[in-house]
């Protein structure tokens, strides 16, 4: 089942286990791509159970993005996210 692109207000449709489309995935800083595979885990598109280091690089990923497209970010799924799956460290550094 596909979903669609996580970079803000894209909806082209990529494989479950592609985080953005290809436009966005390469407009994403090398550190914060290598970050995001890092933290990924085979699966957890399915569980719905990413870690918090995944969620956190995701998130900063999504606004490196929407910065270079000069519009403003939304990380909305990745603070519900973290406020569900992570209740007791409450924000993101960075």
């Amino acid at each position: 089942m596909a979903h669609t692109c996580h970079a803000t207000a894209c909806s082209k449709r990529v494989p479950p286990a592609m985080f953005m489309c290809k436009r966005h995935w390469f407009m994403v800083p090398k550190l914060l791509r290598d970050l995001i595979w890092k933290h990924y885990r085979a699966g957890q598109e399915d569980d719905w159970k990413p870690s918090r280091e995944y969620l956190e690089a995701a998130q900063r990923a999504v606004i490196a993005v929407a910065k270079l497209e000069g519009i403003e970010p939304d990380t909305s799924v990745y603070d519900t996210f973290l406020e569900q799956l992570y209740p007791q460290e409450q924000g993101v550094s960075g």
